[in-house]
């Protein structure tokens, strides 16, 4: 793990390439996975998974950017953003959400000024929630 300066002047923790890590994992400062995470994570600030990252467990945070490997669904405050790298299985709760042309992405959106609790009980007929959207594919 190292922490490197933005040029904000703002910490950012770097979990490298090499890192493996299994567990529930917390912070409170930026973070950019490149590793391998195997867990949940819960963080206050900015969450990237960067291109070689991998997640598999939920993540919640503030911000939340997919440029890689993800397995689990994702709740933030304030936005999710997956790139054109990005490999995202899961679904995605939040305020503001963007997903780039290219992105593999499979699961349901829904946005919601109150991201942190996903309204799962409002069900359609065929199951997903009143105002989600299906996407598959690139």
């Amino acid at each position: 793990m190292e922490t490197q300066i933005n040029p904000t002047n703002e910490s950012v923790t770097v979990l490298g390439p090499t890192l493996r890590f299994k567990g529930e994992l917390r912070a409170d400062e930026d973070i950019m996975i490149q590793g391998r995470v195997e867990g949940s994570i819960k963080h206050s600030q900015r969450l990237t998974i960067c291109h070689e990252g991998h997640v598999k467990g939920d993540i919640t945070g503030q911000v939340i950017e997919v440029k890689g490997f993800v397995e689990g669904d994702l709740v933030a405050t304030t936005s999710v953003s997956v790139a054109s790298t990005a490999h995202l299985k899961g679904d995605i709760f939040a305020p503001s959400i963007s997903i780039v042309e290219g992105a593999d992405f499979t699961g349901r959106v829904e946005m919601d000024n109150d991201a942190s609790l996903p309204a799962r009980s409002s069900r359609r007929s065929d199951g997903r929630p009143a105002g989600a959207t299906h996407a598959t594919g690139k």
